[in-house]
């Protein structure tokens, strides 16, 4: 069956269409030199199963192109930063051939309302509740997948920032209490008056135990499955990494947590089920454990701090969730999964408790 496959591509949801024939009058001169055959007429469809930043397929002439810009409303400062994604795709796809090519950014918002980018389209399938159908005949996908995703995460923690040009992407040091105090101030912006008292007990645990950062890396800062794509004949390998908007130098760990915040696992009770969907979970996944054991012989690292990461990106998880909910509230997004996705945040509140207390029952 199929039916339980997200569309990859639709048209355009109401609300978040642009003015394409600006963006025509902008884009051509500008990409002629670097892709020839652009002079056809622009169409437009959206990529829809992104929770924040707007995606659209554009096609221009002979090639299909990505075009990336933050979503309609107000917006969390520092989110959403279209510059730096460019800055960060412009320059590592010559390094990390996950990364796709960014080709134009524009910061001229008479264009089209903000700042944007258009990189190469790439293509593959994306895991995001179910195994596709051109990936069903390979033996233990759901696993070969996972530990693939690891891997290229090790890749990419492996490259020298400065080598790749990134030298200056961020400031390594305090990384992860600038980390705390930023998503902290986000929570206070997004949160309404009976928003869980919960998070604000989370914060200041997570600040009272911040591990010794380990070392320093190009950090993805948003690495999920379904921010990857894979060739359908070659499940071994991640072939696309997407969504480098928050991409920075910090603790590799980040990552790590990152990624297990989103992942399922069999032993999770129901009242702590994670942000996944629940197709996820009879895919064969590895268990977190086996991510992070993975992690650590990839890269030689010290993981014993993995779960205070996998609790901070829970807790973070809650503040986007909430900034998502709180724009559908504003009439600020036209997504209808945005009207619930906040029911979402007492799983994950729990979930993160149980992670910092993994010694404590759960009922």
């Amino acid at each position: 069956m199929t039916a339980d496959i997200a569309p990859e591509i639709a048209p355009v949801r109401p609300g978040e269409q642009l003015d394409w024939g600006r963006l025509q009058a902008w884009l051509r001169p500008r990409l002629a030199e670097a892709l020839p055959g652009v002079d056809g007429p622009l169409t437009a469809l959206q990529f829809p199963n992104g929770s924040a930043n707007l995606t659209y397929l554009l096609r221009l002439g002979e090639h299909e192109l990505v075009l990336r810009r933050p979503p309609m409303g107000e917006l969390a400062p520092g989110a959403h930063d279209m510059r730096r994604e460019f800055k960060v795709l412009s320059t590592l796809s010559r390094h990390f051939d996950r990364a796709p090519r960014a080709y134009v950014f524009c910061d001229d918002h008479a264009v089209l309302g903000s700042d944007f980018f258009v990189m190469e389209r790439r293509r593959g399938e994306v895991v995001r509740t179910a195994l596709p159908p051109s990936m069903r005949g390979h033996a233990d996908a759901g696993r070969r997948i996972a530990f693939a995703l690891v891997d290229a995460m090790a890749e990419l923690h492996a490259l020298d920032p400065v080598a790749c040009g990134l030298g200056d992407l961020g400031k390594p040091e305090g990384f992860v209490q600038r980390q705390l105090s930023g998503w902290a101030k986000r929570w206070a912006l997004a949160r309404f008056d009976d928003s869980p008292s919960a998070m604000e007990a989370l914060h200041e645990r997570l600040s009272r135990d911040v591990p010794v950062a380990s070392r320093v890396s190009i950090v993805h800062n948003d690495l999920k499955l379904d921010n990857c794509q894979f060739e359908p004949a070659d499940p071994d390998r991640v072939a696309s990494i997407f969504d480098w908007d928050m991409t920075t130098l910090g603790d590799p760990l980040i990552d790590l947590g990152t990624l297990l915040n989103y992942w399922p696992d069999p032993d999770d009770p129901p009242q702590q089920q994670r942000f996944s969907d629940a197709g996820l979970g009879t895919l064969g996944l590895p268990r977190r454990a086996e991510l992070i054991a993975r992690y650590a012989a990839r890269t030689g690292s010290d993981v014993s701090a993995a779960r205070w990461f996998e609790a901070f990106a829970l807790w973070k998880t809650v503040v986007v969730v909430q900034q998502l909910h709180r724009r559908w509230v504003r009439g600020e997004s036209k997504d209808p999964r945005m009207a619930t996705i906040a029911d979402r945040i007492p799983f994950l509140i729990a979930a993160a408790e149980a992670v910092l207390d993994p010694t404590e029952e759960t009922a």
